[in-house]
């Protein structure tokens, strides 16, 4: 009988450690969970960062190549007008990722090849695509007259070259071979200069200055 309470010391002994050793078990068990809920959710977060990451960065891509095309095809129009030999009113300028395209008409296969080399030299022309045709007569191109569009570009390209005029400011129209000048200038100077360059180019009958110049501050 001497060994009764000694049995059922060590029997609350065993049973005290299963309970203990279950309530580590447990709580081990709900941990592991939480870390595992915590690394998941971190996982997903980190994706999404890098989904909204590479979305923002491509839009970016986009914009950038954009501008430059444009920056591009400005820079060819205008070392083409500053190229005497060529009859650059004829011949239209596009750029995509880099690579410029010219189509339109040239006198001779001599001004389509050096056409092609102004383009090449350009800062930020990866290649030419040259798809220029050699005028057989007049009524391959835009004839004696000069188009208006024609024209209109001409005068851009030419205020573009020009470190006097501010030719982002200016709007060019043009209207049976008559030019006319809107927007805004800093100085007269610069209202009498867009209008010499629109007289000079070739086609235009006359000019109608409507820059405004902006008040002294």
């Amino acid at each position: 009988m001497k060994n009764v309470p000694f049995a059922r010391s060590v029997i609350a002994v065993v049973l005290s450690t299963v309970v203990m050793s279950g309530a580590a078990f447990a709580e081990e068990t709900i941990a592991t969970k939480a870390e595992n809920t915590v690394e998941k959710v971190s996982t997903s977060i980190d994706q999404s960062v890098d989904k909204v990451g590479t979305s923002v960065d491509k839009s970016m891509k986009k914009v950038d190549g954009f501008m430059g095309d444009s920056s591009v095809t400005a820079k060819v129009k205008s070392a083409l007008l500053n190229e005497k030999s060529i009859h650059s009113t004829d011949i239209k300028v596009t750029t995509t990722a880099g690579v410029v395209t010219l189509t339109g008409f040239v006198s001779s296969s001599e001004q389509s090849e050096q056409a092609e080399g102004v383009a090449k030299l350009v800062e930020g022309v990866k290649s030419v695509k040259n798809e220029l045709k050699v005028q057989k007569d007049k009524t391959d191109s835009l004839g004696e007259y000069v188009g208006d569009s024609a024209i209109t570009s001409e005068v851009k390209a030419k205020m573009l070259a020009d470190k006097i005029v501010p030719s982002r400011h200016i709007t060019v129209q043009t209207s049976d071979g008559v030019v006319k000048l809107s927007g805004t200038v800093e100085k007269e100077a610069q209202s009498v200069q867009a209008e010499k360059i629109a007289k000079l180019v070739d086609g235009v009958k006359s000019v109608k200055n409507d820059l405004v110049v902006k008040a002294a501050k």
